[in-house]
C-alpha cells in the first residue's frame, strides 16, 4: 500500500473583491483581520505575523500560488483543497483559482471544497448580516456540476480516486435534499469522460446521518470538530465537562480557551471510533480571535511539537483504505485569521512544515 497523501486545505481570501469591499471596506482581505489581532490574555500568541519567506501576499499575483505549491511539495504535501464559493452561478474569490486553471501553474494536484453556506458578516461575532444567501435548487445542482465538469474536473491536475474527481461538500445538512442533489450530480457526471464522481462530506456536518445512505463515498474528520466540545450538556454535568477538558468558559458566549493537547487526544479517540469510511484531519492550531470581537474559540498551548505528535499518532491509526483512498487532510495551509496555518510565521518559522515532512518521510 502506498503512503498516505496529505492534502492541505487552502483559503483563497487574500485578494480584494467587490462584495468584501462593500461589506468591510475598500481593499479588504483576510490580512486586515490578521494585522489588527491582539492578545486577549497573558501569553496569548497574537498577532500571527507571516515570516518574510511568506509575507502579506496578494493572490492577484499568480506567482504567489506557484511559490506556495513549491513550498508545500518540498515538505511532503500532496495537494491543495481549495475552498470554492458558488451561489446560483455566482462565484466569489475565484480569481486566483481561475488564474491557476488558465495558466496551468502551479503544476500541483488540487481539488475543490464547496463552502456551501451563506456569505455573511458573522466573522466578527456580532453581525449576522447576510451578504449573499446560499439558495438551493435541483436546476442549479445541474448547472453547478456541469460547470465543474467542463472547467475544473477536466484539468489534468485535479485529484481523482480511481479516475473519479474528488469533490468535497462542506455542510451537507444545509441542503434541502442532499441525497437527491448527489443523484443529480452523478447523473450529469455519467455523461462526461469521468462516468463517476467521488463525493465526500465533512463528517462533522452530517448530523448523525450515515454518509453512504446519502450517496457520499466517505467523510473527512474536519478540524476543529465542534461535536467534541459544543455539547448539549447542562447543570453540574456540563460543569464537569468544562473542567475535564480545560474549557475556561461556556462555549460561544465569551471567548473560549481550550487546551490544544487535550483536544488532540480527544480527537484521536473520537476518530478511532468512527464506524464508516472517514479520512482523518488534523490542525496546527486554532484561534479565531483575529476575526471575532467576542465569542472567539482559542486553542491554547499549541506548538509544532504537539502538532507533530498528533500527526504521528493519526498515521499510526490510519494507513489508507487502499492505494487510491489514502488521504489525510491538514486544516489549514493558510487560515491566518483563525491562527491555523502551516505557512511559516515569525513565531514558529517553518517548524510546522519541517515536522510534517519529517513525519511523512519516516512513515
Amino acid at each position: 500500500m502506498s503512503k498516505v497523501r496529505p492534502i492541505a486545505i487552502y483559503l483563497p481570501q487574500y485578494h480584494p473583491i467587490p462584495e468584501n469591499d462593500a461589506a468591510w471596506g475598500v481593499g479588504f482581505t483576510e490580512w486586515n483581520n490578521v494585522k489588527k489581532a491582539a492578545p486577549v490574555f497573558e501569553g496569548h500568541y497574537q498577532p500571527h505575523v507571516p515570516h518574510e519567506s511568506v509575507g502579506y501576499y496578494d493572490l492577484r499575483d499568480p506567482e504567489v500560488m506557484v511559490k506556495q505549491a513549491t513550498m508545500a511539495k518540498e515538505h511532503g504535501i500532496y495537494g491543495f483543497a481549495y475552498y470554492h464559493y458558488w451561489f446560483n452561478g455566482k462565484r466569489l474569490l475565484n480569481l486566483p483559482i481561475d488564474n491557476m486553471l488558465r495558466t496551468g501553474k502551479p503544476d500541483f494536484p488540487f481539488c475543490y471544497i464547496w463552502a456551501n453556506e451563506n456569505w455573511t458578516k458573522r466573522w466578527d461575532g456580532e453581525d449576522n448580516e447576510i451578504i449573499i444567501k446560499q439558495e438551493y435548487s435541483f436546476e442549479d445542482d445541474r448547472k453547478h456540476i456541469c460547470f465543474l465538469c467542463e472547467n475544473v474536473f477536466s484539468d489534468k491536475r485535479y485529484i481523482t480516486v480511481d479516475n473519479k474527481p474528488l469533490f468535497i461538500v462542506y455542510k451537507p445538512f444545509l441542503f434541502p435534499d442532499i441525497k437527491k442533489t448527489i443523484e443529480i450530480w452523478k447523473d450529469e457526471v455519467s455523461k462526461t469522460i469521468y462516468k463517476e464522481i467521488y463525493i465526500v462530506s465533512m463528517d462533522n456536518f452530517l448530523m448523525g446521518q450515515k454518509p453512504d445512505k446519502l450517496g457520499f463515498e466517505a467523510t473527512i474528520h474536519f478540524q476543529p470538530d465542534y461535536r467534541l466540545f459544543k455539547n448539549r450538556l447542562s447543570g453540574d454535568i456540563f460543569s464537569r465537562f468544562l473542567h475535564r477538558f480545560k474549557i475556561k468558559e461556556s462555549p460561544f458566549k465569551k471567548n473560549t480557551i481550550y487546551d490544544y493537547e487535550e483536544y488532540l487526544n480527544l480527537s484521536l479517540k473520537f476518530y478511532s471510533e468512527i464506524d464508516h469510511k472517514c479520512y482523518p484531519g488534523i490542525m496546527p492550531g486554532w484561534d479565531n480571535s483575529a476575526r471575532r470581537k467576542k465569542g472567539a474559540l482559542i486553542f491554547s498551548n499549541s506548538t509544532p511539537e504537539k502538532y507533530k505528535n498528533w500527526l504521528v499518532s493519526i498515521l499510526n491509526i490510519f494507513k489508507g483504505f487502499n492505494d487510491e483512498e489514502n488521504f489525510i487532510f491538514l486544516n489549514a495551509w493558510n487560515e491566518w485569521a483563525e491562527g491555523n496555518h502551516l505557512e511559516p510565521c515569525n513565531n514558529w518559522t517553518d517548524k510546522y512544515l519541517y515536522y510534517t515532512k519529517e513525519v511523512l518521510e519516516s512513515t
